[in-house]
């Protein structure tokens, strides 16, 4: 089972994560959704798509940015939607 923690506490867990660039993308309902806060930062990527960004919230600090999310990805990407992926110091364990 993956799973992805920072700063000690559970991010998301999950059996089936989508492993896409080396990057584990976990199911929306796997979210521990108290630590995510909707960012206004957005990226596009030619082959997936627009994404948008979560800010981590645990204990009182915040990781900007380190969880993102295809909402509606390309088609070439569609096993994305409704998943997240995370960088910026979260750890993935698979």
């Amino acid at each position: 089972m993956a799973r992805a923690t920072w700063n000690g506490v559970l991010l998301a867990e999950s059996d089936a994560t989508v492993v896409v660039e080396g990057n584990h993308y976990f199911p929306a309902d796997a979210l521990k959704h108290e630590h995510f806060k909707a960012s206004e930062h957005r990226s596009h990527c030619p082959w997936k798509g627009d994404a948008s960004y979560y800010n981590l919230e645990v204990a009182g600090q915040v990781n900007e940015n380190a969880a993102w999310t295809y909402p509606d990805p390309k088609a070439a990407a569609n096993e994305l939607k409704d998943h997240v992926a995370f960088w910026k110091g979260v750890q993935v364990e698979p």
